[in-house]
């Protein structure tokens, strides 16, 4: 703790000399900091107070096993990272806000000490993050505010396991620590997509591994459904997104452009909704996606989380030792970023004919 407190007074005394708006948004990310990390007790602590439930003495058995997974069987860091836990009383850990501009679809960026720019801006109250993102409006962006179960801090801090995502089937659970571990593996300052995407593959692979060796039939067939439905969605999402693109950099008016946004939009939702009839037996789970009115920010974060996982694949499939991947990966990030998108062009161009099966089977409802 007093680790965190040097850090973040230093970070707070060198944001202070760049306004009141920055410094606000600073001391809400300190006090949302401290609150997490003076919320999380040991794991072992929990495992021993009598008046702690027995699922969630289960789930928390079983979060220590992922872990311990996770640096045997993957690579990942082994340190206190998810040792410990803390019970929030809310539903989420924090909320980010993502925008563009009304007719584009590149996102606005906000630059932070050590994590670089990044696609989104967090904040641990959602009405704070509803206020942000309403004057982001009154400005002409689209913006959006979605709920965030877990976040990393790159290995500065123990992050903790978060009763904001406990709750989650066992393999969600896995997925989601394999992916905030892995952002302490490598990280790019100012390359968003380059870091989710390598942890999203990280998480894919390590799930699949993790499901192997410690699932049985019946949660192997749960994560398959919903990796499935994730694919379905992901390929609608890709099929509009690429519809806005094409609206966006024609040569029209603004007015035919906001129309035909309009009428995409309008699309989306309708086959959404025959996707979830007719493909998923009335599946709801990714109608919190369409909580807010959807905007061109709906569809940034899609790009930043999954354009590049393929060309990781590709990178992890040419070595097949999670080791040399690192390695590897952590030099990427390393060199500039033309030069990264460059060497991950090819490493997807490889991986593309072994994705292809897959993605035309979900790829073919999107299109329908």
């Amino acid at each position: 703790m007093k680790t965190l407190l040097r850090f973040l007074s230093c970070l707070i005394v060198t944001l202070s000399l760049g306004g009141c708006a920055s410094l606000g948004y600073y001391m809400q990310a300190m006090q949302g900091q401290l609150s997490l990390m003076s919320s999380a007790k040991p794991i072992d602590h929990w495992l021993a107070d009598p008046g702690v439930g027995d699922d969630l003495k289960t789930r928390l058995k079983r979060a220590k096993d992922i872990c311990v997974f996770a640096a045997r069987e993957l690579g990942l860091p082994d340190n206190r990272s998810y040792t410990s836990y803390a019970d929030l009383k809310r539903p989420y850990v924090m909320w980010n806000v993502v925008a563009t501009p009304e007719l584009s679809m590149k996102p606005l960026q906000w630059c932070f000490p050590v994590a670089g720019c990044v696609n989104y801006r967090g904040y641990y109250s959602k009405e704070a993050a509803q206020q942000f993102a309403d004057g982001l409006r009154r400005q002409g962006y689209d913006a959006r505010v979605s709920g965030v179960p877990a976040y990393s801090t790159l290995g500065w801090f123990n992050d903790p396991v978060l009763s904001t995502f406990i709750e989650y089937p066992e393999a969600e659970v896995a997925r989601m620590v394999f992916h905030e571990l892995a952002h302490q593996v490598a990280y790019a300052p100012g390359d968003s997509q380059f870091n989710e995407s390598f942890a999203t593959a990280v998480e894919e692979v390590g799930v699949e591994r993790w499901l192997a060796a410690r699932g049985d039939d019946a949660m192997r067939e749960r994560y398959r459904a919903w990796r499935q439905r994730k694919q379905d969605f992901l390929a609608l999402l890709d099929v509009h997104r690429q519809q806005l693109e094409d609206n966006f950099v024609r040569i029209s008016t603004d007015a035919d452009k906001r129309e035909r946004k309009a009428e995409i939009f309008a699309s989306l939702r309708r086959d959404y909704e025959a996707m979830k009839a007719e493909r998923w037996g009335g599946y709801a789970g990714y109608d919190r996606w369409f909580a807010e009115p959807v905007s061109n920010a709906h569809f940034a974060l899609v790009a930043t989380y999954h354009d590049l996982v393929p060309a990781f694949h590709g990178l992890y499939a040419e070595l097949n030792d999670f080791s040399q991947f690192y390695r590897r990966v952590k030099a990427i990030a390393k060199l500039d970023k033309s030069r990264r998108r460059t060497l991950l062009e090819k490493y997807g161009a490889a991986a593309a004919p072994q994705q292809a099966g897959a993605d035309d089977s979900s790829r073919s409802v999107a299109t329908r």
